[in-house]
């Protein structure tokens, strides 16, 4: 758990923000702050989920993706940036491949490696620096967790993303992934090797 105190919207804010993993019973605001995501400009290129198929969702399937990405869970962590209010201010959730499967978009995995997913910090909160805090916790689980690596997946079209990747320091690799529902787009693998 990080305590992040950063400049917000103004030079002089001092508004305090704790990083830490989720807990299975706050399953009802990851929903909330992943519809929020889904509503957000960027979210057709940012998420494989559209909202209307998120909030079509039982709260049964928001109380398993809570339980299994929460404190103590070993295949994902969620990571939230928390204000002073409880307000959750962004999100990052980390998921472990293990080599000689196979992930989300038919190709092998190679090494046991993370990879980064639902990533969002709400618009107010976004160039103060939460992002990379949210990063920097989520990379340490991985590491902890023997990964050999961390990838993402981001969109061919999303500069904006890519070029945050690229400051943290993940690499684009040259592999492409196809988008099954939008066939004539498509996006591209980054990773950073373990430090």
């Amino acid at each position: 758990m990080l305590d992040y105190r950063g400049p917000m919207s103004s030079p002089d804010s001092d508004e305090k923000f704790m990083v830490r993993a989720i807990r299975a019973a706050e399953w009802p605001a990851m929903k909330a702050l992943r519809l929020l995501a889904l509503q957000d400009p960027m979210a057709p290129l940012a998420f494989l989920e559209t909202y209307d198929e998120a909030v079509a969702r039982p709260d049964s399937f928001w109380q398993d993706r809570a339980t299994n990405a929460a404190v103590g869970a070993t295949e994902a962590q969620t990571f939230i940036a928390e204000g002073p209010d409880g307000e959750w201010a962004g999100t990052v959730t980390m998921l472990l491949e293990r080599a000689g499967t196979t992930d989300w978009a038919g190709f092998p995995v190679e090494r046991r490696q993370g990879h980064v997913v639902g990533v969002y910090v709400r618009p107010e909160h976004r160039g103060c620096g939460l992002t990379e805090v949210l990063f920097d916790e989520a990379l340490q689980w991985a590491w902890n967790a023997d990964a050999e690596r961390v990838r993402l997946i981001v969109h061919e079209d999303n500069g904006r993303a890519q070029r945050f990747y690229r400051r943290v320091g993940f690499v684009p690799t040259g592999r492409t992934v196809p988008l099954s529902s939008r066939p004539d787009e498509i996006e591209l693998e980054y990773v950073l090797e373990r430090p």
